[in-house]
């Protein structure tokens, strides 16, 4: 099968994918997935339902160990076999739905589950001011209290709740999934401004989207799943989208593409 088409950035991405495949007993997913993302780079990660956008990120997550291929992660080859792996290296997902606690505050959101303590007893001073700092780099102005039970907050506030905690742990690559889905006009532009200043912090970016007008606002590269795989992964200068579209609903946009050959062999 011809590789895709790939015009990568001279500097070493945080995360390269190579010739990833990952079968779920007969039904292969991923076939031969190569993806980049860079440090200070927002990527968006687009493609049809059932394109395998869900199971390429909870691949990088570690939550379907690959059945081949290479996973780099800045330059240096790893071994990714569960999402503690994935942590260590600095990944965090925001997952569509956010894992957020309804009756905890922000503060005790941002630490689930990673709590800091002195001796038995919670280090609520440490971690409210960690929050506050996370919070303060992100230029986030949205939020009245880091106290504010999360139950209180606007859809736009949770997705800045859920981002800043990824943040939070050290993160290099943080991938965001459908972050803008289901928000108003006024949140989506809140959310936007905030992955632009996620990638300006130096995090590596993956933004999923359905949005076209959401990906050509903030990404600086895009990367087109077309049934399980990577059609194009080009900076997103290079296209229009219209040739997005193609990319996803055929595997191709005049020069740019999977190879016609490998289309047929899929069936379309």
């Amino acid at each position: 099968m011809s590789a895709p088409t790939f015009r990568p950035d001279d500097d070493t991405p945080t995360l390269e994918l190579r010739g990833v495949n990952k079968s779920f007993g007969a039904v292969q997913v991923l076939h031969d997935v190569h993806l980049t993302a860079y440090r200070g780079k927002v990527t968006a990660l687009v493609g049809d339902n059932g394109a395998g956008k869900s199971t390429l990120i909870k691949a990088i997550a570690g939550i379907h160990p690959v059945d081949s291929g290479e996973f780099l992660f800045e330059g240096q080859p790893v071994h990714v076999t569960g999402p503690r792996d994935a942590a260590a290296l600095g990944i965090e997902v925001v997952y569509q739905d956010l894992a957020l606690a309804d009756n905890l505050d922000v503060v005790q959101n941002m630490f689930l589950g990673r709590e800091r303590r002195t001796g038995l007893l919670l280090d609520e001073v440490s971690m409210e001011q960690a929050a506050r700092d996370t919070l303060a780099r992100l230029s986030v102005r949205t939020l009245k209290s880091v106290r504010q039970q999360v139950s209180s907050l606007s859809g736009g506030q949770r997705q800045t709740v859920a981002i800043a905690k990824a943040v939070l742990w050290e993160s290099k690559l943080v991938i965001l999934d459908e972050p803008t889905a289901a928000l108003g006009v006024a949140q989506t532009r809140q959310v936007l401004d905030l992955v632009r200043r996620l990638a300006d912090t130096g995090h590596a970016v993956v933004f999923i989207s359905h949005n076209m007008v959401d990906v050509f606002e903030v990404a600086d590269r895009v990367a087109a799943l077309y049934l399980g795989r990577v059609a194009a992964d080009v900076p997103i200068s290079e296209v229009d989208r219209t040739r997005v579209i193609e990319l996803i609903t055929a595997g191709r946009s005049g020069d740019l593409g999977i190879a016609p050959a490998a289309i047929a062999e899929v069936g379309v």
